[in-house]
């Protein structure tokens, strides 16, 4: 599996998490993600 796969996967679940904060860092960790898979990683 691409890193990038993982990364946003861990995104998801990060965005969908009912925990004050997590909504905002899974929307980051899901923009790195589509910036990794955009540069091959």
């Amino acid at each position: 599996m691409k890193i990038s796969t993982i990364v946003l996967l861990l995104g998801v679940v990060l965005f969908v998490l009912p925990v004050p904060g997590t909504f905002i860092g899974g929307g980051l960790v899901l923009v790195v993600g589509a910036l990794a898979r955009w540069f091959g990683l």
